[in-house]
């Protein structure tokens, strides 16, 4: 966040909530002291965390040597700033108005705040494990099917390719099993949903806390990719010290939601996507795409086998 951003967002909407807007006149400190001495509400809205876990990371910031008190600016002011600026997605601009400082100053702790969250990224990563997942290994749907060798699992708009699963094209996709008409390849899109719908409520639990990864900021290149580890840290962060924050309990709610709605969802087909045009710019091997294809034709044949075997077993006993 550079100062010579601010000229870039002359036309950018740098206007603050309004329910903030009281305090434009008064100094900023006494705004983070009425919101650290508030409701716990109003530091989960303004910080993004709770009142504890924002303390408790200033006191690892200032311990660690990556933040100090300066004469103007304590360090949960400074912290505040960054927290502000992220989970609300406002330019420098705007945080002048409420915080009573410059530009210069208001970028420069946002970037120390920054860069001291980047030294500390790495406690709240963890390496993805060699073992399968158990929401998968405990779950029949998925399990063995989906044990196979790593990759990301896409949506209609990637091809099939390896390192990249995506579903068949031109058939439904959907979390909720189909009554009728039912083949292995609509079966397979809808546990290919499924799983994938972690993926997009985790993301979107990310992007609620900070709107600011809503859109590319007009940052250089180098403080965008740091803004995208940061946030992530502090997400997980997070969810390492408060399960229950409000932000994830609200989509673990929707998810629950979604299993148990007995609506049928609507049956929209994708549109059907040529090979020509999925794949023109992916510089893929032939002998490979059909590797991918074949891999994921045995997961849709296997997992259909099963469900099939499994449904007459039912009716059997029944």
């Amino acid at each position: 966040m550079e100062s010579s951003d601010d000229e870039k967002d002359a036309n950018a909407e740098v206007s603050l909530p309004k329910e903030l807007g009281h305090y434009s006149e008064s100094k900023s400190i006494k705004f983070v002291e009425d919101v650290l001495k508030g409701p716990n509400e109003s530091c989960l809205e303004n910080f993004r965390m709770d009142k504890q876990l924002f303390y408790k990371l200033c006191d690892m910031l200032r311990t660690r040597g990556l933040l100090r008190h300066t004469n103007r600016i304590k360090i949960e002011e400074q912290l505040a700033i960054f927290m502000f600026i992220v989970g609300h997605n406002l330019r420098t601009r705007a945080v002048q108005d409420l915080f009573r400082y410059s530009g210069e100053t208001i970028s420069r702790h946002f970037n120390n705040v920054l860069n001291a969250i980047m030294t500390v990224s790495l406690d709240f990563f963890q390496p993805p494990k060699s073992d399968v997942p158990p929401e998968i290994r405990e779950d029949a749907r998925f399990y063995p099917y989906f044990a196979v060798s790593k990759y990301y699992l896409v949506d209609g708009k990637y091809a099939n390719i390896p390192g990249f699963m995506a579903p068949y094209p031109g058939v439904p996709y959907s979390q909720l099993e189909f009554v009728h008409s039912q083949d292995a390849r609509e079966l397979f899109n809808q546990r290919h949903c499924i799983l994938r719908n972690v993926t997009d409520r985790t993301f979107a639990a990310l992007k609620e806390r900070f709107p600011i990864l809503m859109s590319a900021p007009s940052y250089p290149l180098a403080t965008q990719v740091k803004l995208v580890v940061a946030t992530c840290a502090l997400h997980n962060y997070i969810r390492i010290e408060n399960p229950d924050d409000w932000i994830f309990k609200m989509y673990e709610q929707e998810a629950t939601l979604q299993i148990q709605d007995p609506m049928p969802a609507l049956q929209i087909e994708q549109p059907l996507i040529t090979a020509e045009t999925q794949l023109s710019d992916i510089p893929v091997g032939g002998e490979e795409l059909e590797h991918a294809s074949q891999v994921r034709d045995a997961m849709a044949t296997d997992i259909w086998d099963d469900y099939i075997r499994d449904f007459a077993a039912i009716h059997n006993v029944v």
